[in-house]
């Protein structure tokens, strides 16, 4: 196992508090035929790209996010979280999925 596997143990687990395993199976089923609406490039994550992250959040509330060749993608899943306190439902290759219900009315309803 390379270094840059090692740092992605436990990513998901540990910026999902909130959601069950449960949870985070049926977030990963809707997530499987999204394509990705927010793209990390090269410099990384940026001001602007976190304000796109909320809307995307807002307007779909399951958002995936394609991180540039995987350029620290455990920094830019952490960034992402920090700032929007999305929860981290997947990760797979260099994608990454977050949720984060609607404030005002949800559409995704998940399992208890």
């Amino acid at each position: 196992m390379s270094t840059k596997e090692k740092s992605t143990v436990g990513l998901v687990p540990r910026l999902s508090p909130r959601l069950t395993g449960k949870q985070r199976r049926y977030l990963r089923g809707l997530a499987h035929d999204l394509k990705p609406i927010v793209l990390v490039g090269q410099h990384g994550v940026s001001e602007n790209l976190i304000d796109n992250f909320r809307a995307a959040l807002l307007a779909h509330e399951l958002v995936k996010v394609k991180v540039h060749g995987g350029d620290d993608l455990v920094g830019a899943a952490e960034v992402l979280h920090e700032e929007t306190e999305a929860q981290l439902a997947q990760k797979i290759g260099f994608t990454l999925v977050f949720y984060q219900p609607h404030p005002d009315d949800p559409t995704i309803q998940l399992p208890t």
